[in-house]
């Protein structure tokens, strides 16, 4: 049996751990599950430099995509260690497990995990991706993962405006490869992917028999990341749709834009 968790598991936990506010960080139970954070220098998102008067106040909701279905998937683990973190600084978090997700164009969008999917994209505020590096490039899995989030849905664009971080995983040396194209992927779904990044190479080498990341420059990186998620998620999703207003759709009707982001060729 795979030890995979499914999507509704994960959702389970996360009810347990996120039901409150953002300054959940600084909870015993998220404490003793962060064994390489020394909590004398974390600190908890200052949320009142990042906000306005009447910007939302509800935990950012953010939904992380890995990239790999082996039963050890390295991208999964990190996806999970990227997920406490996150939980820490006060999101709620889910994770999306793409096992039984079709190939895209291979089955209908009414597929009950491209459903799953897409209701996810549509929920989250911010995402998370996590690739390992196949070939230099991307795994197909984590590709199939994004072609099924659409760019528009009835004329409103599902992750437009919304931030993004990206992390990759590799087998071998050091590599941006799965970043740099990741952050292509964020440019062209519209998202706004912060500037900090994360690569870790030698993936097998990181992770102890408890499937935790080990302490190491690596990991810290991993922390800078989802803090920086967190602080961009918090800056900009209360006026995100003023940031992607454009002149050249508000000239377009809503059926001319979803026509045109959604056309079946070139």
């Amino acid at each position: 049996m795979s030890n995979v968790k499914d999507t509704a598991t994960l959702a389970v936990e996360d009810k347990l751990i996120s039901e409150c506010d953002s300054n959940i960080g600084s909870t015993d139970l998220l404490n003793t599950d962060l064994p390489n954070i020394n909590f004398s220098q974390i600190q908890a998102i200052d949320i009142e430099s990042l906000i306005g008067v009447n910007d939302p106040r509800h935990a950012p909701r953010i939904l992380v995509l890995y990239g790999s279905l082996r039963a050890r998937s390295f991208s999964r683990l990190a996806a999970e260690e990227a997920s406490r973190l996150l939980r820490w600084y006060g999101c709620e978090v889910k994770v999306f497990n793409p096992s039984g997700l079709p190939l895209p164009d291979d089955a209908d969008s009414n597929h009950p995990k491209v459903q799953e999917l897409r209701e996810l994209a549509q929920w989250a505020e911010g995402m998370l991706w996590v690739s390992p590096e196949r070939h230099g490039s991307i795994t197909s899995i984590m590709k199939a993962q994004i072609d099924w989030i659409p760019l528009a849905l009835g004329g409103v664009r599902p992750t437009q405006g919304k931030t993004l971080a990206i992390m990759q995983v590799s087998g071998g040396s050091q590599s941006f490869n799965t970043v740099n194209q990741l952050r292509i992927l964020g440019r062209w779904m519209r998202m706004i992917t912060i500037p900090n990044q994360s690569s870790i190479p030698k993936a097998f080498l990181e992770f102890d028999e408890n499937d935790r990341m080990k302490m190491s420059p690596l990991y810290l990186r991993v922390v800078d990341v989802c803090e920086e998620l967190v602080k961009f998620t918090w800056l900009t999703r209360g006026r995100s749709a003023y940031l992607t207003d454009r002149y050249s759709e508000r000239v377009e009707s809503a059926a001319e834009v979803s026509q045109r982001a959604n056309q079946k060729s070139l």
